[in-house]
């Protein structure tokens, strides 16, 4: 089992900045690769970011390129989302989410970010 919780996230007008963190626990031996998925009102849930446990592979979504950095810290067992020049089309509910060796997935609670005037 691999437990995900999430912080961060919030109120933010465009333009502004905000920073996702997400913190594993448990089986984190086996996490191969953690990302970020979001998912608007009435929408799919959706692939932002990804990176392996190296961290010498990384995706993002076109929509965010440029704008957003994901990174992860080993050491302390996190993944953060750095994200830039919001968007009110970036308002969404964001998952941490994590993919092990044996090709388990988990999720996080979920964290709102709103970005609006």
């Amino acid at each position: 089992q691999v437990r995900l919780v999430e912080s961060g996230g919030g109120l933010v007008q465009p333009g502004g900045s905000l920073r996702l963190s997400c913190a594993a626990s448990g089986r984190i031996f086996s996490i191969s690769a953690m990302g970020w998925y979001r998912q608007a009102p009435g929408k799919q849930r959706v692939l932002v970011a990804r990176i392996t446990s190296s961290g010498g592979n990384i995706n993002y979504a076109d929509s965010v390129k440029g704008r957003f950095t994901i990174s992860r810290d080993n050491a302390k067992n996190t993944v953060s989302l750095q994200m830039n020049s919001l968007k009110p089309e970036d308002t969404a509910v964001y998952y941490c989410h994590a993919h092990t060796n044996w090709g388990n997935e988990y999720w996080g609670q979920g964290t709102q970010v709103t970005v609006s005037s």
